[in-house]
């Protein structure tokens, strides 16, 4: 049996992902042809054609997708290897370069570094914040380790696992005269002047959706992917946002913003780690998603205080009250 060198696996993996002969040299620092003919060493090895091709790019056969799907596992068994074998030695070094959006860089962040940092000094951390959009792209070019991003329906060269799955919140300025944590049904604040994230952004379709849906009236819809200008901006107007619980935990009992859970029926967002299909985690990463996942079970534990106190539970009494009297 002749042996397929990792160096012609790993071509055609970057061929299928990128869909090109040139984006996949340039992606491993090798020449266009040098791509090629990995591949067709493969093509010839095995007997069978992995590649259609045309003027317009590469397009891989059901073989050749099959094949890639198979070497993107053995590849990421032997990652895995390699960081068993680390991980044996108690070494935890390295770069870590990780993407989060603002859903989670407000509340989750810093505790999650509070807790990694000390532990694992030797780790060279690298934190981007950005929206779902750029960061996918950045995991599909190998610029970051993982991301975390809301959940879409994937894409060839990720893989990827449910993370957490959180309530959204509709968030006010006081000018609104919302109570404080009462349960909220969208229907009833209508006609709403809302902000909302751009159309590439996966929670926006998912609010849409819901609008639409659940009868919810819109006056008025302000896009902007702009995270600290979002809540300012509520905050000193009369327009509103719908956030998840995770980035308004800090709100709570604060006189700026009003934070309220969305019921009948509850809006939920699920969020995902992404990372390269051809790579595995590497240990540091997965002792960050650790802490991460830690810290997010935390701030779901004081959700769940807030939402059984008192101050919501007259808030719960107040708006089925006024449903009363409505009928």
């Amino acid at each position: 049996m002749v042996d397929i060198a990792l160096r012609q696996v790993r071509a055609v993996i970057a061929a299928c992902e990128e869909g090109s002969f040139t984006r996949a040299a340039e992606r491993e620092n090798a020449t266009q042809s040098g791509i090629s003919q990995h591949v067709a060493a493969v093509e010839r090895t095995l007997g069978v054609k992995l590649f259609e091709r045309s003027a317009r790019g590469i397009v891989p056969t059901p073989a050749g997708l099959r094949y890639y799907k198979n070497c993107i596992e053995a590849v990421g068994r032997l990652e895995h290897a390699n960081e068993e074998a680390r991980s044996l030695a108690g070494l935890v070094s390295g770069d870590l370069r990780l993407g989060l959006m603002p859903t989670f860089t407000r509340a989750v962040l810093a505790p999650t570094l509070e807790d990694f940092v000390p532990r694992h000094p030797d780790v060279r951390l690298h934190v981007l914040e950005g929206y779902s959009g750029l960061l996918t792209d950045m995991v599909l070019a190998d610029e970051l380790d993982f991301a975390v991003v809301p959940a879409f329906e994937g894409r060839t060269g990720l893989k990827s696992r449910l993370l957490v799955r959180d309530r959204e919140m509709l968030l006010s300025g006081r000018q609104r005269g919302l109570t404080p944590l009462a349960p909220m049904q969208l229907a009833d604040c209508a006609p709403l002047k809302i902000v909302v994230p751009g159309p590439q952004n996966v929670r926006r379709r998912n609010l849409e959706t819901y609008f639409h849906t659940h009868g919810v009236e819109v006056a008025a819809m302000l896009e902007m992917d702009a995270m600290i200008g979002t809540l300012e901006f509520v905050a000193r107007s009369d327009w509103v946002t719908v956030l998840p619980s995770l980035i308004c935990v800090n709100d709570i009992g604060k006189d700026d913003l009003v934070v309220n859970p969305i019921v009948k029926p509850p809006l939920r967002a699920e969020f995902i780690v992404i990372q390269p299909a051809r790579r595995t985690l590497s240990l540091p990463a997965r002792r960050f998603l650790d802490c991460f996942e830690a810290q997010v079970d935390n701030i779901h534990a004081v959700w769940e205080r807030a939402l059984a106190s008192p101050v919501a539970a007259n808030g719960r009494r107040r708006r089925n009250s006024g449903a009363r009297h409505q009928r």
